[in-house]
């Protein structure tokens, strides 16, 4: 049956309800540029009626409305835009990562420019050259010393400089997975907070925004699946668990390396780190080092000029050369072994005879050549006189000496820029070639790799602007959808509190002026 008060209730319920909207307006255009947030709607329903159908109902005809009410405060949100972002969020941080390491390379690397390896090593071969013009020089014996010196030190300083980048990545595996443990603590956190509040009924819109802003998070670092429970978000990275529910599980770098050797991390920051140390910096390093080490101790093919005298006990195509055979009769083409073999086959200016020995050396507590142990023989840096440059000796007044101003020696180190050695890396040949050939194919590789990381960033980038663009188009506040909707709601919420005013002066007639006929 109908009551006197109806329709002031009736009023009542609409002025809490778009008031209820109202609110939720203002909040959503307050977060308007928060992160993660997502659009609030109030979702309003048409009250149950006054007259239910029933044994009890009464003959009067029609059902008489309540009013409105708001059953929940939702947010607008789209789970498979969400996956999908994740899913393209992890290849962006992979990619993103690798591009950078690739940069950093390319300017270890420094070429082409002037100041790079390869225009160190070009100086060390003119200055052999230079040398072979004047081998008695002393200022040129000096420039052959320190463009080797200079040679050294670029090799070890490029040498350090990767070793230093691979460090960085190795200690931001560290840090990303402090990172991680962060994110997936406050993940199992919330998960906690919003079973407790939605237990009792209510929505947590704002956590959940909070939360799902923090799984786009771990997802740009590591590959992630995450699934939606009872007792809240549970994320794995392939077959490993981060989050159960209210439980966060703790990771660490050598578990992330472990994940990554065995395949279950295959993509995001974590993984583009891991992959750019073991693929890009390590392999510049190995070709680095068998660049240095080729150059002191690479298979070469010479010929030796007829005339020269060999230094005694010289083994050279398994002969060895002693006595009157020490003098070639005719030219010898042999291998040796880089510029340390071919150096030993001439003579210093020291008198006696002296042949010379290893041009380049390992540093002390090295067992062999690499970039970061080459280094000039100390004995040729303390005196350049050391250095061969000779392949003739004379025998005078009983004794053997050299012909100081023999170049033939000079001339065949000179000639080894364009000379092709044969590069060798742990063991197994990997190229044939000069210095300038091998050297160049690397920087060349660099460039092609640098160039195909920027071009998968760049799509990586738009398929993530894309998908976020159509997430924000379900979520986002749109301030002047917002200003729409505020004047909605004001307008419908003036309109019920005439309403109410109206049912109350209906009332107060009434009541206070009904019935006083006769008083």
């Amino acid at each position: 049956m109908r009551s006197t008060f109806h329709g002031i209730e009736t009023a009542k319920r609409s002025l809490f309800t778009q008031q209820a909207a109202l609110q939720t307006t203002a909040h959503n255009i307050a977060n308007a540029n928060t992160a993660g947030y997502s659009r609030q709607v109030v979702n309003m329903v048409a009250s149950r009626p006054i007259e239910a159908v029933g044994m009890s109902h009464s003959a009067v005809p029609g059902q008489l409305g309540t009013g409105v009410e708001f059953t929940s405060i939702t947010r607008v949100r789209e789970r498979f835009l969400d996956d999908q972002f994740r899913n393209e969020s992890k290849g962006l941080g992979s990619w993103t990562v690798q591009a950078d390491t690739l940069e950093k390379l390319e300017a270890i690397m420094n070429e082409p420019s002037s100041t790079g390896i390869r225009t160190v090593i070009d100086n060390f071969w003119k200055s052999w050259s230079d040398l072979s013009k004047d081998p008695e020089n002393v200022t040129g014996r000096k420039i052959v010393r320190e463009n080797a010196m200079a040679l050294a030190d670029a090799f070890n300083y490029t040498s350090k400089q990767l070793r230093d980048l691979s460090t960085d990545l190795t200690n931001n595996v560290d840090v990303k997975a402090t990172q991680m443990n962060s994110i997936t603590t406050g993940i199992a956190n919330l998960n906690a907070e919003i079973f407790r509040i939605e237990g009792l009924g209510d929505d947590a819109n704002d956590l959940r925004d909070q939360r799902d802003l923090l799984v786009d998070q771990l997802s740009q670092i590591v590959n992630i699946t995450v699934q939606d429970t009872d007792q809240g978000y549970n994320i794995n990275m392939g077959t490993i668990n981060l989050v159960n529910g209210q439980t966060a599980v703790p990771t660490s770098a050598a578990a992330l390396t472990d994940a990554y050797n065995s395949g279950i991390l295959n993509s995001g920051e974590v993984h583009g780190m891991l992959l750019s140390r073991e693929r890009y910096v390590s392999d510049y390093q190995r070709q680095l080092d068998t660049l240095a080490n080729t150059i002191a101790n690479g298979e070469v093919t010479i010929t030796i000029p007829k005339g020269s005298v060999l230094p005694e006990g010289t083994v050279l195509n398994n002969i060895k050369y002693t006595g009157a055979s020490r003098t070639l009769t005719d030219d010898l083409t042999v291998k040796v072994n880089g510029l340390n073999g071919l150096h030993k086959l001439g003579y210093n200016l020291s008198d006696p005879i002296q042949a010379g020995g290893d041009f380049f050396t390992a540093k002390s507590g090295f067992t062999a050549i690499t970039a970061e142990s080459f280094l000039l023989n100390p004995v040729l840096a303390a005196n350049p006189d050391k250095i061969a440059t000779s392949l003739r000796t004379v025998v005078s007044g009983g004794s053997e000496k050299v012909v100081k101003g023999n170049n033939g020696l000079a001339l065949l180190i000179s000639q080894l820029k364009d000379t092709k050695f044969t590069f060798a890396s742990g063991g197994a040949i990997v190229a044939e070639g000069t210095v300038d050939d091998y050297f160049r194919s690397t920087v060349g590789q660099l460039g092609v790799q640098s160039k195909e990381a920027t071009r998968q960033l760049e799509n990586q980038k738009a398929l993530v602007d894309q998908v976020d663009s159509r997430r924000q188009s379900v979520s986002g506040v749109s301030i002047d959808e917002e200003m729409s909707n505020m004047i909605k709601f004001q307008h419908a919420y003036g309109a019920a509190s005439r309403a109410m005013t109206t049912f109350d002066e209906m009332l107060d007639k009434v009541i206070n002026s009904m019935g006083v006929v006769g008083r």
